[in-house]
């Protein structure tokens, strides 16, 4: 399966899906023009990664800001993700915030009551 990399713009978030190591990230800023269309091929490659996971997926979500689009379709990978943790695979899903950024770790926080998957809140040093 072919890894999904997208490079990151002021506008758009870095994305490395890596399916032969099990690793997901997405890092930067997401504030697209239309979040549906920048997301669409995230989840058809997680749907792709979901027939023949690894044993662990190892996910790393440090975004600095997204918008309200935006949060909804990253709750869109995550029940993607979550799918993934059912069928068996291991997921982690790290969250990244910079320690001074209340918002940031009070939406990881959100998404983690909301998916039935473990996360860890990481904090960077800001």
């Amino acid at each position: 399966m072919d890894a999904l990399s997208i490079e990151g713009t002021p506008k758009t978030p870095t994305v490395r899906f890596d399916a032969s190591r099990g690793l997901i990230e997405i890092k930067g800023r997401s504030i697209p023009e239309n979040s549906i269309e920048f997301y669409r091929p995230l989840v058809e490659w997680l749907e792709a990664y979901a027939k023949e996971t690894k044993a662990q997926t190892l996910v790393n979500i440090q975004l600095e800001y997204f918008n309200t689009s935006s949060s909804k379709c990253i709750l869109d990978v995550f029940k993607k993700l979550e799918n993934i943790h059912k069928g068996g695979s291991e997921v982690t899903i790290n969250w990244f915030y910079d320690e001074d950024d209340e918002d940031m770790l009070e939406a990881g926080q959100d998404y983690e009551s909301i998916i039935h998957v473990p996360f860890k809140m990481m904090e960077v040093a800001g």
